[in-house]
């Protein structure tokens, strides 16, 4: 898909309220404007590939249990209903031996036009367990400072707390800052070296094997370290 707005209507006040849901394989969206609140973008199942879109939501509005690496796109928390908070993803693998997994690669994230005065009120995390083994590596990403200093937060008390896998990995911008993030004990330290290894568009999705048929720009590895950012 290139080129396309989906767009869902109904507003902070409906809840949830999904644009799109994507369960086919080797899926590949380029230059699309996902647009709406709650629960946005569903990356149901199967390997998914976006590149230089625009996601904007409110609560869990990345979600899923897709193998999918967002890349290169324009991530847009916007204004809640004011009892709310902004979750970026809320990643749902039920199995540690599940492929689920949600990557995050060179994007950048700011506030939506309509949040931008009220992002000291409101909190905005990048991801939430919406199941056991939620897993999402957030790698090369420029963060916005209105991201709380916790960075992740919880689903129910302790809920997935021990088992979900969360990462961040050569961040950038003023949201990056990990002194004060949750040390919860599936938080994990993933290097460069290892992030090379394991979450890219070439390891993670196989994405060489696809993308290139629909002519779709995307960088199969990382960036290299002191380049993070670079392709925006």
């Amino acid at each position: 898909m290139k080129g396309v707005r989906v767009e869902n209507t109904a507003g902070a006040e409906n809840h949830q309220a999904v644009a799109l849901r994507v369960q086919s394989d080797q899926a590949v969206f380029y230059q699309c404007y996902f647009d709406g609140y709650q629960d946005t973008l569903y990356t149901h199942a199967q390997r998914q590939f976006f590149r230089d879109c625009t996601i904007t939501g409110t609560i869990d509005f990345i979600f899923g249990n897709s193998q999918v690496v967002i890349q290169n796109c324009l991530i847009l928390p916007r204004k809640p209903m004011d009892n709310q908070l902004n979750i970026i993803t809320a990643q749902g693998r039920r199995e540690k031996r599940s492929v689920g997994g949600t990557v995050m690669h060179n994007n950048t994230i700011e506030p939506h036009p309509d949040f931008k005065d009220s992002t000291g009120k409101i909190k905005t995390y990048l991801a939430r367990p919406w199941k056991e083994y939620s897993r999402t590596i957030y790698i090369q990403n420029e963060i916005g400072a209105f991201i709380d200093p916790k960075g992740w937060l919880e689903w129910n008390g302790d809920f997935a707390l021990e088992t979900l896998f969360y990462a961040e990995v050569e961040n950038t911008g003023p949201g990056a800052d990990m002194s004060q993030r949750a040390k919860w004990g599936g938080i994990k330290t993933v290097t460069y070296a290892d992030a090379q290894k394991e979450y890219t568009v070439e390891a993670f999705i196989q994405g060489e094997q696809f993308i290139p048929k629909y002519g779709v720009p995307f960088i199969p590895g990382l960036l290299p370290q002191s380049e993070a950012g670079r392709d925006h």
